[in-house]
Formats: structure tokens, C-alpha cells, sequence
């Protein structure tokens, strides 16, 4: 357990940050089901063609929301896991305030209006940013230290 033991206390509430996110990805991905089996649009198809479904656009935007919130996951989760070991508190609350922002992006997303996704969802850029930000400074810490 001593890796265990280089980490700050505080480095915990970025692990619970990393479950929170995941529980997130969990309920969006259990949207995109929903929407799947309303707007009848069934495995394997990705996206919904408008020539071929009326809802079309909907479902896309439902799915699309997730989809986006998937390809920026591994960006989060790396950034939030290594600035967190120099500023956990940090990381930890700029990680809640991104989790919040894409909570509202995707259901401004999945409303089939994709700019009501940008409303509080845009938020998340800035935590994001933040994030950077810590992951620098701990790059830095660690080899100037």
C-alpha cells in the first residue's frame, strides 16, 4: 500500500468524483436506451436517418449528447486523476462543477434543440481549463521537486 500512502488524504474526493461521473455516463447511456426503444431506432444503428424515422433528430440529439460526454471522458478522467495528486480539493471541485455542466448539457442536448446544450453546459470548458491548469502545476511540482 505504500502508492497508497504518496497520495494526499484529500486525493479521495477526486476517486469519489471519478464514481460520479460514472454514475452520470450510466444514467445518459440508460437515456439513449429509452430514446432508442420511443423513437424506435434499434442496434446497430448509431444514428437515426431522417428519410427512414420521423424522430430522426431527437434521438440523434439524445445520442449525440452522450456521445460527446463519451469521446471528452478519457480528457476528464486523466486530467482530473493527475492534477488531483498535487491539488485534490482543486480538481475535485472544478470535477463536481464539470459533472454538473454535462448533466445540463445533455439534457439541454436531448431536448432535439442542440444549442439549449451550451446554456449551463458550456461551464464545463472552464472546468475543464481548471483542470489543465492543476495537471500543469503538478507536471511542474514534479519536476522541479
Amino acid at each position: 500500500m505504500a502508492g497508497v500512502e504518496l497520495l494526499p488524504k484529500e486525493y479521495g474526493y477526486v476517486v469519489f468524483v471519478v464514481v460520479l461521473y460514472s454514475f452520470l455516463n450510466f444514467w445518459m447511456a440508460s437515456q439513449v436506451g429509452r430514446a432508442r426503444k420511443k423513437y424506435k431506432v434499434f442496434y446497430p444503428t448509431m444514428y437515426a436517418t431522417e428519410a427512414e424515422n420521423k424522430d430522426a433528430k431527437i434521438f440523434n440529439c439524445v445520442q449525440r449528447g452522450h456521445q460527446n460526454s463519451l469521446e471528452m471522458m478519457p480528457v476528464f478522467f486523466m486530467l482530473l486523476i493527475l492534477g488531483g495528486i498535487k491539488h485534490p480539493v482543486i480538481c475535485a471541485a472544478l470535477g463536481v462543477a464539470y459533472s454538473v455542466s454535462r448533466f445540463y448539457y445533455f439534457k439541454g442536448y436531448s431536448t432535439g434543440d442542440p444549442q439549449k446544450r451550451l446554456s449551463i453546459g458550456k461551464y464545463g470548458y472552464l472546468a475543464v481549463l481548471g483542470l489543465m491548469i492543476c495537471t500543469i502545476s503538478c507536471g511542474v511540482h514534479l519536476l522541479t521537486a
